[in-house]
């Protein structure tokens, strides 16, 4: 009987799945057995990556480009349909981005730069990707939000990217809902504080309130996510939509 975890013969494609919570997620669904694509600006890192999975076993496609650019997000998708055969049944919209910086210093440059990355990239992908499984009738798209979406965090000052994720997490369930018709599932995972090269996780002036004020007493391991979104790219959440399934320690419970 086959497990409704599995991903075998499933297409996925993760974004910014070079390093980080993207890397996990990547090599997540390629052990649930899915055909994984990862796409990041930085070649090296995608190499790495391809690298890494294949002394796993994996056979990675890599992709590189920049997804705030319109044309780019279209050449990926084709690049990833032309690899799988035309299918692709998963997207993973996982690439983000962040400034601490209180709101009075926050510069325009740097607003922009989270809401291209956070919020318009992940659109037009999931507009690009979710073209194509209105056509074939099904797919599972799974946005990483955070629970800075939900609470603001302390001590520092992220105001662009809180807002950003909170915009995700609403777009999700806009687009869950519009799109239950086509048979295109569309959930969130709001990760709390993960040891990642965008969260220091280790600085003491954070450890109060970053650590101490979550009921786990911990940060999690990017390898902690990851079965989150396995779960919600998987018929085992097949009658999951619209959902922000939040994994955080406890953090925004107290």
């Amino acid at each position: 009987m086959t497990s409704p975890f599995s991903l075998e013969g499933r297409a996925v494609l993760v974004t910014g799945g070079n390093q980080g919570l993207g890397k996990a997620f990547a090599f997540g669904l390629a052990e649930a057995g899915a055909r994984v694509a990862i796409v990041g600006r930085s070649a090296e890192r995608n190499a790495s990556v391809v690298a890494d999975a294949a002394d796993a076993g994996h056979e990675f496609l890599p992709v590189t480009a920049d997804i705030t650019d319109d044309a780019q997000v279209e050449r990926t998708v084709a690049e990833v349909l032309a690899w799988t055969g035309g299918r692709l049944d998963v997207l993973v919209n996982n690439a983000g981005t962040c400034y601490h910086n209180e709101a009075f210093a926050v510069t325009d440059e740097e607003w922009q730069n989270v809401w291209d990355l956070n919020v318009r990239a992940l659109w037009k992908m999931s507009i690009a990707v979710g073209g194509h499984m209105r056509e074939t009738g099904s797919g599972s798209i799974v946005n990483i939000g955070s629970m800075s979406g939900i609470i603001v965090n302390r001590p520092q000052w992220q105001p662009a990217y809180n807002a950003s994720k909170a915009a995700v997490h609403q777009l999700t369930k806009s687009l869950a809902v519009e799109w239950a018709t086509y048979g295109i599932r569309v959930n969130a995972v709001a990760p709390g504080y993960v040891k990642t090269e965008m969260a220091p996780v280790d600085r003491p002036d954070f450890q109060r309130y970053w650590i101490e004020d979550a009921p786990q007493q911990r940060f999690a391991l990017p390898e902690e996510i990851a079965p989150s979104v396995v779960f919600l790219a998987s018929d085992a959440a097949s009658f999951i939509t619209g959902s922000v399934l939040v994994a955080d320690g406890g953090y925004t419970a107290v």
